[in-house]
């Protein structure tokens, strides 16, 4: 199974950040080749198809790692999941529920961009059953079928077309925006050079130098976007900050943007 020294390196960082059911979770899931066949044809479709940016094996881990280190700071700041306020699970069930959904929700492009959440869904489930059958006996069918519903909820939620009221569900989707540095549209720059409706996107995208995520002052988590040009603002104000804003964890973000050297603007 071949994989990116990009994505080896991905997969190191998240494992050294996890213990427990979410270790034993990444790990089944990183091992998987079925699972890594269908998220590189995802990338294909949606880069060599469809024109999109990365939708594949990166892009899922990268949007991992963002929602631990947000899951991380929360924790750090006692802040209780949904699992754990609702007495349905705990800080390990939770965290599961969001590697789950994070590494799963983008399966669906290797079908179509239009409603590929719920195609994602139909496509993750086999994989979180298996992973959640393998963690727990047939007596914890009650955790089972919560965690089942959070990583389910992550997937369906990670476009912000649709509500979602789980803090698990908001990291999920803040971490997938949050991946939005200038790489991840360096390919589909290059195969294309005439421009075309909607290049503002990949414009701006390629403006973003760096997304940093850390503990804030005044709140839990600190994000912070670097750009070398204004124009990374659409992709901030257009994509980024709706995403945030719809999302569960939005009161624990402070969220600040700017050209690197220069005053950064605060959002949040």
């Amino acid at each position: 199974m071949y994989k990116s020294i990009k994505q080896q390196q991905l997969e190191q960082r998240i494992l050294k950040l996890l213990s427990g059911k979410a270790l034993k979770t990444a790990e089944w899931l990183f091992t998987n080749p079925e699972l890594q066949a269908g998220q590189e044809y995802a990338n294909i479709v949606s880069i060599k198809r469809l024109g999109f940016n990365d939708h594949g094996p990166v892009h899922m881990r990268k949007a991992t790692l963002n929602a631990i280190k947000m899951f991380n700071l929360l924790n750090q700041s006692g802040i209780k999941m949904n699992l754990e306020k609702e007495g349905a699970g705990n800080a390990d069930d939770s965290l599961t529920a969001v590697i789950l959904a994070s590494l799963l929700h983008d399966l669906g492009m290797a079908i179509t961009r239009e409603s590929h959440e719920l195609l994602s869904i139909q496509l993750a489930i086999p994989y979180i059953d298996t992973v959640l059958n393998t963690l727990h006996s047939e007596n914890e069918i009650v955790l089972k079928t919560a965690i089942r519903s959070l990583a389910i909820e992550g997937i369906f939620g990670h476009m912000a077309t649709h509500k979602i009221h789980s803090l698990e569900a908001g990291l999920v989707l803040i971490g997938d925006g949050s991946d939005m540095e200038k790489g991840r549209a360096r390919i589909p720059t290059m195969l294309s050079s005439q421009t075309r409706v909607g290049d503002i996107h990949r414009t701006s995208a390629s403006a973003i130098q760096k997304v940093k995520i850390f503990k804030g002052q005044e709140k839990p988590i600190n994000i912070t976007v670097e750009m070398n040009a204004s124009v990374g603002f659409f992709q901030v104000e257009e994509v980024f900050f709706p995403k945030i804003n719809i999302s569960p964890v939005k009161p624990y973000i402070e969220l600040y943007a700017g050209v690197t050297d220069r005053e950064m603007l605060r959002y949040l």
